[in-house]
């Protein structure tokens, strides 16, 4: 999709600091962080919402947490923890219209989270 930022930075004609890209996902760092650690994780197929995931898209989404865990375990983050966030439609908060998860870190995180 052209106009969708997410893919313009998988098509990198948008710059992002990539901590994380394979064949199927991409983590870099958001450029408004919420918390000391903060990235999003995406899968490079452009998905619009949760509600739009077909049976073929499953693999992406357990990739997708699967790497969360990776980025974890390489930050240092097994003690202390993170949040793994997702929006999903105006209620819920979804301001880019391509799935993606919040990855959050280093510092204590509060419940409910807004």
């Amino acid at each position: 999709m052209q106009e969708c930022i997410f893919c313009k930075i998988v098509n990198r004609n948008i710059p992002a600091e990539i901590i994380y890209e394979d064949d199927q996902v991409m983590a870099f760092k958001d450029i408004r962080p919420a918390a000391p650690i903060h990235y999003l994780l995406i899968p490079k197929k452009h998905i619009p919402t949760f509600l739009d995931l077909k049976e073929e898209d499953e693999g992406i989404v357990g990739h997708l947490q699967r790497v969360a865990g990776m980025i974890a375990r390489e930050a240092g983050l097994t003690k202390k923890g993170f949040r793994l966030v997702s929006n999903c439609l105006e209620d819920g908060g979804q301001l880019i219209f391509h799935i993606h998860y919040h990855f959050l870190a280093g510092r204590p995180l509060q419940w409910p989270p807004g």
